[in-house]
């Protein structure tokens, strides 16, 4: 079901202001959120499993980590292999809850996003591809490539 989420993501474009937002601007401090989304504690290992499945995040369909035991992992997006070395984990919070604030126009999915999309099917409305434990799990994991 998360997999059909984020190809639905990839399809998704801006196109209105005034639906809710699940991160406020103030949470957002130049490039990077700086604050957890969760208040529950993130494990490195439940976001390496976000990271490869298809129901999760499915990260690896665009990104590849040296030495991860990942069938076909992609070329689209950077190489994440030492993503911990030149991003805070508040910039990889931004980065995967919603990278058309740093870079508009880019391919990759919001995955803590539900507001100014569209084409979105019924049963998707008002859901993010990840929860907030996700993304924070996510980030657990991210921080440690190195």
């Amino acid at each position: 079901m998360r997999l059909r989420r984020a190809g639905l993501a990839l399809a998704l474009a801006s196109c209105g202001d005034a639906e809710p937002r699940l991160v406020s601007e103030t949470q957002i401090v130049g490039d990077a959120i700086p604050s957890p989304l969760s208040e529950a504690s993130a494990i490195a290992a439940r976001g390496k499993t976000v990271f490869m499945d298809r129901e999760g995040g499915h990260c690896v369909l665009c990104h590849a980590i040296e030495g991860l035991e990942a069938e076909f992992q992609g070329n689209v997006g950077p190489d994440l292999s030492a993503v911990g070395e030149r991003l805070s984990p508040g910039q990889l919070r931004l980065r995967i809850v919603d990278y058309q604030i740093v870079r508009p126009g880019t391919l990759m999915p919001s995955y803590y996003r539900i507001h100014d999309l569209y084409q979105v099917g019924e049963e998707y409305q008002d859901q993010p591809i990840l929860t907030a434990i996700e993304v924070e799990d996510l980030v657990a994991y991210l921080s440690e490539r190195r």
